[in-house]
């Protein structure tokens, strides 16, 4: 088993943080994404979707999509249990893990991909009105997430689920482009700096 990964994406960070919670420790290679390995012929021949971060089994079989990845270590390896573990608290992590996937991961990626300089190897044209507006779809979000962690530890209650990982490898990765929790915000600001100081956050975000 193998995993193809990068020290270069949130996706990447999002596994990382997720293996080291269960403390799963496998063998890795490095990609060199800018370089442009996983666009190689031979990059692709083993990853149909080209992307990073994916999961080579010793069967051959290649899991893409970094949620995929963490969903086939949550079966083979269920405790600590990240996805929930009763029928509802499943439901609710995937209702929670859905909403910081598309509402706030994502919105990041997409003001990052249009707006940045440095995002036009991975984004011509840029659109930058696009960009903009999601910058302020992610603004309004992280208001909504401040309002929502009142009274809760973590996003989904009082345990620590994939949704949590998600959001905080998107605001850890994209705090140079300014995403972070504001002065006004301090249950958003409480949540951030307990996930930071968590072991999984700090070997997600090695240098």
């Amino acid at each position: 088993m193998k995993l193809l990964t990068t020290n270069k994406t949130p996706s990447a960070a999002r596994v990382d943080f997720f293996l080291a919670e269960k403390g799963i420790d496998i063998e890795r290679e490095q990609v060199a994404l800018m370089k442009g390995e996983h666009k190689s012929p031979e990059y692709r021949a083993r990853v149909p979707n080209g992307r990073i971060p994916a999961l080579e089994l010793d069967d051959g079989t290649v899991i893409c999509e970094s949620i995929a990845i963490c969903r086939y270590f949550e079966a083979s390896h269920p405790t600590p249990t990240l996805f929930g573990d009763t029928p509802i608290a499943q439901a609710q992590v995937e209702m929670w893990q859905r909403m910081m996937e598309l509402e706030l991961f994502m919105p990041m990626a997409m003001s990052y991909r249009h707006t940045h300089e440095t995002a036009k190897l991975l984004e011509n044209p840029q659109f930058s009105d696009f960009g903009e507006k999601q910058r302020s779809v992610t603004e309004s979000r992280l208001r909504r997430l401040d309002r929502e962690l009142a009274d809760k530890d973590f996003i989904t209650g009082n345990a620590l689920s994939v949704a949590d990982i998600t959001a905080y490898c998107g605001l850890r990765f994209f705090r140079f482009m300014g995403y972070k929790p504001a002065d006004d915000q301090p249950n958003l600001r409480r949540w951030f700096d307990s996930m930071a100081e968590r072991p999984a956050a700090q070997a997600a975000f090695a240098e």
